[in-house]
């Protein structure tokens, strides 16, 4: 079997791919900010709460829920606690927040309070 002769178009087009994906690489490697384990480990956390309050606390226009983005840390820990602690009335807030350790409500509340708010 004799391998098919390539047309100028087809090896243009081969070249042109790969050129677009080469730049596409670099373009987003140099877009992409580092990020420590720490970092991930914190965005994991929120986005446990992004079914309901939005992609890093930024909830949808019109939503009856409150925007956890730019919300002052202490305001964030005194409620996950009262949730957790069944002091503060809720739907599932409440059984979500049994779910966190102190730590790890501090830590949530850092991260959404560094958010821009919405």
């Amino acid at each position: 079997m004799t391998p098919r002769p390539r047309t100028p178009i087809a090896s243009l087009r081969r070249v042109a791919g790969r050129f677009l994906l080469a730049c596409m690489g670099l373009g987003c490697a140099g877009m992409a900010p580092a990020q420590t384990p720490e970092d991930l480990y914190l965005r994991s956390l929120a986005a446990t709460c992004a079914a309901c309050h939005g992609t890093d606390g930024r909830v949808a226009p019109g939503s009856r829920l409150p925007a956890l983005a730019g919300m002052p840390r202490e305001d964030m820990v005194r409620a996950l606690k009262a949730f957790r602690d069944g002091t503060r009335p809720a739907t599932v807030m409440h059984q979500l927040s049994k779910g966190y350790s102190d730590a790890q409500i501090e830590q949530m509340a850092g991260y959404f309070a560094r958010q821009p708010r919405p």
